[in-house]
């Protein structure tokens, strides 16, 4: 660090003390080793923001981790509360971790994966009651926080991490101040979506880092905002740059020393949550299944199961598609919420995506829903275009710029087609046959294709989808195992094997 750059920062503590430890913070920073008992493997750059949050959380200093989507920021942050456990230094502390609702169970699926000496508990759903055991991680979201603030508000936490971090860009919400108003040693926020640009959003999730380093809003609106973004003083960037550097960790798919340890196709598994509408349709469907069994064999038999196997898929989809509904609300479907979150971040990084689905009728629920939030054009490719049609949607997605957005049914956009303009790949719901999914996805991942690919997999946690998830990866893993192309293997089950395997797992 430079003299002027050190002069710069030193203004912003008003505390000396506090100084004196971010010296020594940028001082004694080294490369930590994965914790003993971390199930996986962190690549290099993982590796060293693991090191990074370790050192930060050490001189109990509040950071940003704002690395691209797909790069693992959970898995570096998980791993850094590990490293902690094994030292020690845990002891009774519990960190607090508060994330959009759709994003539970991916939480929870990682921390089993990578992570699973770390106990958890998670504190969520109308009828949740606040554990009174320690655990190393209670995990929860921003509108219970809102809540049952003084649940929260009882104890100091070991670490408060955010997810998301743009939930708290507003510093005026109620939600907001009830998450900074959370006590902490060392506060995290966590975010895919770049804020360089958006000063008052950078200056509120800073607020909750590191309270008062960045001023008042008042009078960071007067020395930074009115300057950069209104007189667009290229000074004052590079001093803001040069003051909030040190707590922010951001690299991009596209630096030349992340791109190298990347494979070109990366593929992140999804875990969403079911809305309450969701649960009580999927178990209707699960109630009236063995009376439509009754008395039914053969073909007959096989014809039922395989309808109720799709409405068990429809609903985790969405109610709407499974009820023909023409009033379809984001807010029913835990799919769909987070396949808004994800589209926000891809949208925000100025990138293409193409989302594949099994059923024209849930495309088009895609398409109108997400026109509605982002205000964008969706694109749709299915069955019923003529090929005229079908080669202007494709020509438009290749080719415009401000088209970033097509819906594919897996059929129709699985074959025969170059999409290289995307650079991400949805599958909301999944197939049985793993060889039509990755069909599907080599329309983006093939010769031609510029940049690296980020496949993301929808999981509905609990349902009749992890059971596809499993089967289709043992098909991928066992060469021998006996999956046909279609549902019709899990026709021949018992009555007893199907309510095991199809009943909601909450």
């Amino acid at each position: 660090m430079d003299k002027e750059s050190e002069r710069l920062i030193k203004k912003q503590f008003k505390n000396p003390d506090d100084f004196k430890k971010f010296k020594k913070l940028i001082g004694e920073t080294k490369a930590y080793d994965a914790p003993k008992s971390f199930t996986g493997k962190l690549r290099p750059y993982q590796k060293i923001g693991y090191s990074w949050l370790i050192e930060n959380i050490r001189y109990n200093f509040g950071c940003i981790l704002a690395d691209d989507m797909g790069l693992g920021k959970t898995v570096q942050v998980l791993s850094a509360i590990l490293y902690f456990k094994e030292n020690n230094t845990l002891d009774s502390e519990s960190s607090l971790i508060i994330v959009p609702p759709t994003l539970i169970s991916n939480w929870e699926n990682e921390i089993k994966k990578f992570t699973p000496k770390l106990t958890y508990y998670i504190y969520h759903g109308s009828n949740r009651v606040f554990p009174f055991e320690d655990y190393d991680i209670i995990l929860t979201s921003y509108g219970v926080v809102r809540l049952d603030l003084d649940l929260f508000m009882d104890k100091t936490w070991f670490i408060c991490v955010i997810d998301e971090a743009q939930n708290i860009k507003n510093p005026n919400t109620q939600q907001t101040k009830a998450i900074k108003s959370i006590k902490a040693k060392t506060k995290i926020a966590i975010t895919g979506t770049p804020i360089e640009n958006k000063l008052t959003d950078y200056w509120s999730i800073f607020d909750f880092i590191n309270k008062g380093y960045l001023s008042s809003l008042d009078s960071f609106k007067a020395n930074y905002v009115m300057r950069i973004e209104r007189l667009e003083e290229t000074k004052t960037l590079e001093k803001f740059k040069t003051i909030t550097r040190p707590f922010v960790l951001r690299r991009l798919k596209t630096d030349d020393n992340i791109k190298d340890e990347l494979p070109d196709k990366i593929v992140n598994d999804i875990y969403c949550s079911m809305t309450n509408k969701q649960i009580k349709l999927y178990n209707a469907i699960m109630d009236g299944i063995f009376e439509d069994l009754e008395g039914k064999t053969g073909i007959e038999r096989r014809g039922v199961i395989l309808n109720i196997i799709t409405g068990l898929k429809q609903a985790c989809n969405h109610p709407a598609q499974f009820l023909h509904s023409d009033n379809p609300k984001i807010s029913e479907s835990g799919k769909m919420e987070l396949l808004i979150t994800i589209l926000e971040n891809i949208m925000d990084m100025d990138e293409k995506v193409i989302i594949f689905t099994q059923y024209a009728q849930m495309g088009k629920i895609i398409q109108k829903l997400v026109f509605k939030k982002l205000k964008t054009e969706v694109l749709f490719l299915h069955g019923s275009l003529t090929q005229q049609k079908r080669n202007e949607v494709i020509s438009k997605f290749q080719n415009e710029r401000k088209c970033k957005i097509l819906v594919a049914t897996l059929k129709t956009g699985g074959v025969g087609l170059n999409l290289t303009a995307a650079q991400n790949v949805i599958h909301y719901d999944l197939w049985w046959n793993p060889a039509i999914e990755n069909q599907a996805t080599d329309r983006v991942h093939r010769i031609g294709q510029k940049s690296d690919v980020m496949v993301y997999r929808f999981i509905t946690k609990g349902t009749l989808e992890e059971i596809i998830d499993e089967m289709s990866k043992s098909k991928l893993n066992l060469a021998e195992m006996a999956i046909s192309n279609d549902e019709t293997f899990i026709t021949e089950m018992s009555n007893e094997e199907l309510k095991e395997k199809l009943s909601l797992r909450l």
